[in-house]
């Protein structure tokens, strides 16, 4: 991680590139089975022409990150590239831009979303590398590293999931004893069951936890671990365990955006929608570049939507449906809430387009047994008053 470099024309700023290259360090650092050479040994090359081949050579690292600052007024650009030390191709390269008003909120968004999409192409890119190698013998880690990265690849279907899986078993039967495949092998089988997928609940949530207690017993600071039990207790219905576990998740690993909305997914549906806004909005600043972001609007336009702030809702809604068109659930909640607000057209085009998707969700009964995760009293409570009730004026029966 080499330092950044300011180009401001402000020497005064060198401060602030110099915080961005140490929280990014730090962050780095906390990547399950990472290696980030320390930021004193990296600072040596500051301010100094270098080949990152001879980097890599010299350092002993597959992969060097560089970047610049520029701050400008209250606006402040960020330019990152993610090299490969062997060849010197760029793998990756990305601008982000926030606002520099308040310097503190700035850098801990940057780092933020710098430190959550430097970990997904880290793990794209040794996945493709193992794959272009096609190395006669990989070990354990290689496939795990290549089931978890198919998973943030997306989109959660059944056959990411089985694709998934496979890879992740080949590396267990390799190593039964890797901390990092049976975190994944966990997380997986969650990702399954919170998304409806399960074809053995109860043995995959069985499964599941013991696999989550193992990893804890091996590092109890593992924040993977603690949002993927906060998940499995939600799926279980243990709302108040939930929202614990992913608390300390995200204490654990401040960048984990799946942690932050599955923290405001439990408060939503432990009927604390306001309270849960904070935390899927911090989700999609952290990772907007999300495949699955379609989720996060949906859920942020369904907490809106639950607070009674029906246009906010609607505008999340359809940006939700955009990004994940093939999604009834969307779908039929924003026809609820087009249906409450009296726009009974767009209501009853939206239910259409939700029986293609689902034809045997044809009612509120339907509906409830085919997502149960619905059905928590709080968050039902709540969708009587306001999406069952659009949808009703929209024609959509009971049962």
């Amino acid at each position: 991680m080499l330092p950044f470099e300011n180009l401001s024309r402000d020497s005064d700023q060198e401060y602030f590139a110099d915080g961005i290259t140490d929280d990014l360090t730090t962050d780095l650092s906390r990547i399950s089975g990472s290696f980030v050479i320390a930021h004193t040994t990296a600072s040596t090359y500051k301010g100094r022409p270098v080949d990152v081949r001879q980097i890599g050579r010299e350092l002993g690292v597959p992969y060097v990150i560089e970047g610049s600052v520029r701050r400008s007024g209250s606006q402040v650009q960020i330019n990152v590239q993610l090299i490969d030390a062997e060849n010197g191709a760029h793998l990756w390269a990305d601008r982000f831009d926030t606002d520099g008003a308040n310097l503190e909120n700035a850098q801990n968004e940057i780092t933020g979303r710098l430190a959550r999409t430097l970990n997904n192409e880290l793990f794209e890119a040794a996945s493709r590398q193992s794959e272009r190698e096609r190395v006669p013998d990989p070990d354990a880690r290689d496939f795990a590293m290549r089931a978890w990265a198919r998973v943030i690849r997306g989109p959660l279907s059944p056959a990411t999931f089985d694709e998934a899986l496979q890879l992740n078993q080949r590396a267990l039967e390799i190593d039964p004893e890797s901390v990092f495949a049976k975190d994944n092998l966990a997380s997986i089988l969650v990702g399954k069951l919170s998304n409806g997928l399960s074809t053995s609940v109860e043995q995959d949530e069985t499964q599941a936890e013991q696999l989550f207690r193992e990893v804890l017993e091996h590092d109890p600071h593992d924040a993977r671990a603690h949002i993927g039990i906060g998940i499995l207790r939600r799926v279980q219905k243990r709302l108040a365990e939930s929202k614990v576990e992913l608390e300390a998740g995200v204490r654990l690993d401040r960048n984990n955006h799946m942690g932050y909305r599955n923290l405001g997914i439990t408060l939503m549906q432990m009927g604390k929608p306001a309270e849960a806004i904070p935390y899927i909005e911090k989700s999609i600043r952290v990772n907007p570049l999300d495949p699955n972001i379609g989720t996060g609007y949906f859920v942020l336009g369904l907490c809106h939507f639950f607070i009674g702030d029906l246009d906010t809702a609607i505008e999340l809604l359809t940006k939700a449906r955009a990004a994940a068109p093939r999604a009834y659930g969307i779908r039929l909640t924003l026809a609820g809430a087009f249906g409450l607000r009296g726009d009974l057209d767009e209501a009853k085009a939206e239910i259409a387009e939700a029986g293609k998707l689902k034809p045997d969700v044809n009612s509120l009964a339907a509906w409830r047994a085919a997502a149960p995760g619905i059905t928590n009293p709080a968050e039902w409570a709540v969708r009587e008053k306001t999406i069952n009730t659009g949808l009703r004026r929209a024609g959509f029966p009971d049962n």
